[in-house]
């Protein structure tokens, strides 16, 4: 075996123990992660009624990042004390319109191109006829 196969060998295996522990790294964050997301959800489920609880489920669902802010807005004002008792959805509808006065606007536009549209003519009736 020469210098460059022992280097190149060398390196694969070095290459390999890092990638192993960036995997083990990696599947460490991701129960870290998830045990955090369930702290969160049996806090949130203390804490709000089931009406609210549904409606912030069904936003975590079409706008995760929105449901994000929302849930952790519902953590601090319930560690804070600034929320006595349980969060109903009129009090959750008053943190959603909160968080959109902070977000902001998106404009979402939908272009229609005409010229296509009109390459398939519905004009003509003849039908082969």
């Amino acid at each position: 075996m020469d210098g460059l196969e022992w280097t190149r060998e060398k390196y694969a295996a070095t290459g390999a123990r890092q990638a192993g522990k960036s995997a083990e790294e990696q599947k460490a964050a991701q129960e870290q992660a998830r045990q955090q997301d369930e702290a969160i959800n049996g806090f949130l489920s203390q804490c709000m009624d089931q009406n609210a609880r549904a409606r912030l489920n069904t936003l975590k669902i079409s706008r995760p990042d929105k449901a994000k802010m929302v849930e952790q807005i519902i953590v601090r004002s319930v560690r804070s004390g600034q929320v006595q008792g349980r969060i109903d959805e009129p009090t959750l509808i008053g943190m959603l319109e909160q968080v959109n006065s902070q977000m902001p606007k998106t404009t979402s536009s939908v272009k229609f191109d005409r010229r296509r549209a009109a390459i398939d003519s519905d004009d003509e009736d003849d039908y082969g006829c």
